[in-house]
C-alpha cells in the first residue's frame, strides 16, 4: 500500500463538511437552516483566508515564481506567472472555485486549483538572484515543456521555510529532492 505524502494544509475550500462546523455554526447562529449554515461554513471559511494572507505578508528579496502543471480543455500544459511583489500572502490568491494551498513534504509551497476543465497544480518558487539570462532561459525550458528539477533549483528556491516558520513546522532538508509532478 502507498504511502499518503505528508504535507501541512495552509487553506482549503476543497471537501468542506458541514458536519464539521455545525455545532459552533448553530451556537453563534441559532435557528438557521442547512442552506444557511452551509453558506455560514463558507463566509467563515474564506474569512480564514484573509487571517492566512495576514500570517504570510513575508516580503522576499526577490520575485516569486509560479510553475504551473495546467489541466486544459485540450490536455496537460505547463506555464508560469511571476509574482512581481515578492511578499508570499500574494500567492494566496486565485480565479477559481476550489483550491487547496499547502507545504508539501520537501518544503514547497503548493496548490492544487480545481476548475471546470480539470485540476491546475502550482508550485512556487523565490528566485535566488536577479539574473535576467538565467531567469529567461529558465522561463523558455518551462514554456517549451522542457524544465527539469535541476533547471528549477539553478535558479529558484523553495519558500515553504520561511513558511513553517510562521506555524512552527519542521521540514526536511530542503536539499533533498522534490517531485515537480503533484
Amino acid at each position: 500500500m502507498r504511502q499518503a505524502k505528508k504535507r501541512h494544509i495552509i487553506w482549503s475550500n476543497l471537501n468542506l463538511d458541514l458536519d464539521d462546523w455545525r455545532d459552533d455554526l448553530k451556537e453563534e447562529y441559532p435557528g438557521l437552516n442547512e442552506d444557511e449554515l452551509y453558506e455560514k461554513m463558507h463566509e467563515a471559511n474564506d474569512e480564514y483566508l484573509l487571517y492566512e494572507r495576514e500570517n504570510l505578508n513575508i516580503e522576499l528579496d526577490h520575485a516569486i515564481l509560479v510553475i504551473a502543471d495546467l489541466g486544459l480543455w485540450n490536455g496537460r500544459h505547463l506555464g508560469y506567472k511571476e509574482i512581481r511583489s515578492g511578499n508570499i500572502k500574494d500567492c494566496l490568491y486565485s480565479d477559481v472555485d476550489m483550491i487547496e494551498w499547502f507545504i508539501d513534504e520537501n518544503g514547497d509551497l503548493r496548490a492544487n486549483a480545481i476548475h471546470h476543465d480539470g485540476i491546475n497544480h502550482y508550485l512556487y518558487r523565490e528566485y535566488r538572484d536577479d539574473d535576467t539570462d538565467k531567469i529567461d532561459h529558465l522561463l523558455d525550458k518551462i514554456y517549451k515543456g522542457k524544465v527539469s528539477k535541476k533547471d528549477i533549483d539553478k535558479v529558484t528556491k523553495p519558500i515553504g521555510p520561511m513558511i513553517a516558520k510562521v506555524y512552527g513546522l519542521e521540514l526536511k532538508d530542503e536539499r533533498k529532492q522534490y517531485e515537480l509532478q503533484r
